[in-house]
């Protein structure tokens, strides 16, 4: 399961992220035009910003919704305009907020101020011009993205192809040629927003020294309740902790590869081929089930075959209304209602997990409002994503479905940010957003994780599940997949900005850097060179979308953790892997209580009411995937496990 950004990442992000523990030295001035307010106390500050932020937060994301739903030079427009505005706002808010440094207030205040300092992963600068050019460039980068196409051919043998379609090439096919064509075509998308990404790192690095911090880096690392160097060591030690899970992963996954594609093709050098991992970013390998299935046919969980054949169902039915002697307009229509049904249908299933365990169903304007199916008239950011619009209720989804196992678990993750803000939603403004950004990420993936066989068995995607320890294996496997598979990615995307933000990657080292982080965390590779002329780290959501990437790696943790908790309150006792909380009111209330705190108060507060720990650990993950891990190491007896990534990679950076 891919992992997705949160609302408004260009801006604000969907969620506020937590207090920082390291105390920044106050500019001695303020912005100009700075709007005070005389004898104003820093409690009725914090009052007047949230008010002012309700009041102006619904045109903000109606104007990102538009840029994101219809992509054309007018609603982008509209978007970086909305984005200076914001900007503009914030810079002022955050300069009026300095003059209580030092005074007495209230705990919920102190933490409200910090939280309004790290409020946006797009720090702007405070010159107007410089500001507006940083709205501009973000929303033209997201808008890029949105619109990309890999195109072939001449006249009328031109063929363009978007991202989804290329991504089909990747799931399905295993022909080498046609997925390093699509691999590469997908990554040509890129090159044009290199120069752009450029200048975007040297503005928003302005704005992060105005605020008091060395870069940009060191601000996002600073929203953690701990110090940059704390949060850098924190990831370095949960990623210690689950390497040696996906060493054993990834040596698996190259032999079959090698007897699939032969020794030569099956590897580079000992690393992975990055167009042949089924995923455009090597971040999930579940597509490659036809290759990495253990045991063939055993406690089948074949989800997508299900899906497809209610898809299918959903045809028929409406070809059947239309009656005897229908058009081929009337068939295309037909096909459509269809593929809007099956969408909704997927995304009522799971509504039902939030609701079986008490939490309330989704309003009506989510059902008239969301973008559920990909529209044929325009360009839009089919990159899935959740939409909080007015700290109110008004919440929605925005995704292309398709009837498939990745995006139907796509969906949970999705309801899960829907549902954490309607949590939420009752606090004030600034105290709207996760505990830190992993918690908001691992929300829909801890009930993923309670998507059990027997939990899809009853709610009819799979038959009957045979009790064997072949079957168990390949439900761990197929977890695996989406899950350990993650990890190192969830690292290296932000270990690749904070060194372009640090200075420690110059611009003529952009793709260099971005692979010899993929060697050294993935142990991932391109089976053909790619030099400074490409821009790989693009082709990516997440950088043009400027939206931080750690809080993914977190949220991987954080979810086998909340679902150990979870479990627990159910009063589950057994294999962690067999536990399914659906149903379980009593968890589900402990889950919602989580919920309901959003970030005001300290994650490690948050967490331990739910876990009975204040700290993340990884040891949740490896107990959950003990068979499978013993499995694979028998299976890797005797061969080189391991791999020597590219000399030189950049080193991490630790903060300050």
């Amino acid at each position: 399961m891919k992992p997705r950004h949160l609302l408004l990442s260009l801006a604000i992000g969907a969620s506020l992220v937590a207090l920082a523990a390291c105390k920044k030295e106050p500019s001695p001035d303020a912005a100009p035009g700075a709007a005070t307010t005389p004898g104003e106390t820093a409690d009725q500050f914090i009052a007047r910003v949230n008010d002012e932020l309700r009041r102006m937060y619904p045109e903000l994301t109606a104007a990102q919704w538009l840029s994101s739903t219809y992509i054309n030079d007018d609603s982008q427009l509209l978007a970086a305009k909305g984005n200076e505005r914001y900007l503009t706002q914030l810079n002022s808010w955050i300069e009026q907020a300095r003059k209580f440094e030092g005074q007495q207030m209230t705990p919920e205040t102190a933490r409200a101020i910090q939280l309004l300092k790290l409020s946006t992963a797009m720090p702007a600068p405070k010159d107007p011009a410089k500001l507006e050019e940083l709205a501009k460039l973000a929303t033209k980068m997201e808008g890029m993205y949105g619109a990309g196409s890999y195109c072939t051919g001449e006249g009328d043998a031109r063929k363009c192809r978007q991202l989804g379609e290329l991504e089909d090439v990747l799931r399905s096919s295993r022909d080498y040629d046609q997925q390093l064509d699509a691999w590469q075509g997908w990554h040509t998308i890129a090159q044009p927003m290199r120069q752009d990404y450029v200048r975007f790192a040297e503005l928003v690095n302005e704005g992060a020294r105005e605020m008091g911090f060395a870069d940009t880096g060191e601000m996002w690392r600073s929203g953690y309740d701990m110090s940059p160097a704390e949060i850098a060591a924190e990831t370095d030690r949960l990623w210690d902790q689950v390497k040696p899970l996906y060493e054993q992963l990834h040596c698996y996954t190259r032999t079959k590869l090698q007897a699939t594609y032969g020794v030569e093709k099956g590897q580079v050098n000992g690393l992975l081929p990055a167009h042949l991992m089924g995923n455009m970013w090597q971040q999930d390998w579940g597509n490659l089930w036809d290759m990495l299935e253990p045991y063939k046919g055993a406690g089948s969980l074949d989800i997508t075959g299900t899906l497809e054949r209610q898809a299918q169902a959903n045809y028929t039915a409406a070809i059947g209304k239309a009656g005897p002697g229908i058009t081929e307009d009337a068939r295309f229509q037909a096909g459509r209602e269809a593929q809007l049904q099956t969408a909704r249908q997927m995304t009522e299933r799971a509504q039902d997990f939030y609701t079986s365990l008490g939490m309330p169903r989704l309003p009506e304007s989510y059902w008239s409002k969301t973008q559920f199916i990909k529209p044929l008239d325009r360009d839009v950011v089919c990159h899935a994503s959740a939409w909080d619009m007015n700290f109110a209720g008004d919440v929605r989804t925005k995704m292309c479905i398709k009837p498939n196992e990745e995006d139907f678990t796509t969906i949970y993750h999705e309801l899960g940010h829907v549902y954490y803000y309607l949590a939420y939603n009752k606090l004030p403004p600034l105290f709207q957003g996760g505990a830190h950004d992993g918690f908001h990420e691992a929300i829909g993936d801890t009930i993923v994780l309670s998507m059990t066989p027997d939990y899809l068995k009853s709610i009819g995607l799979v038959g009957d599940q045979q009790q064997s320890n072949e079957a168990l294996i390949n439900a761990q496997m197929r977890m695996a997949l989406a899950k350990v598979s993650f990890l190192p990615f969830g690292l290296m995307i932000d270990r690749w900005r904070w060194g372009v933000f640090d200075g420690s990657i110059k611009p003529d080292q952009y793709n260099q850097a971005w692979w010899e982080l993929k060697a050294r965390y993935q142990g991932v590779a391109p089976a053909t060179p790619r030099g400074e002329e490409f821009f790989d780290p693009g082709a990516k959501y997440h950088v043009p979308g400027n939206t931080p990437y750690t809080r993914y790696f977190l949220s991987h943790v954080l979810q086998f953790q909340f679902y150990k908790g979870l479990c627990d309150a159910a009063g589950y006792q057994g294999p962690l892997y067999e536990c399914s909380f659906y149903g379980n009111k009593a968890a589900g209330q402990k889950f919602w209580a989580m919920l309901e705190k959003g970030s005001s108060q300290p994650w490690q507060s948050t967490l331990k009411e739910l876990t009975g720990t204040e700290k993340m650990d990884a040891s949740a993950v490896l107990e959950y995937f003990a068979p499978l891990q013993d499995w694979l190491k028998q299976q890797n007896e005797g061969q080189t496990c391991g791999w020597q990534a590219t000399a030189g990679a950049p080193a991490p950076p630790r903060g300050n």
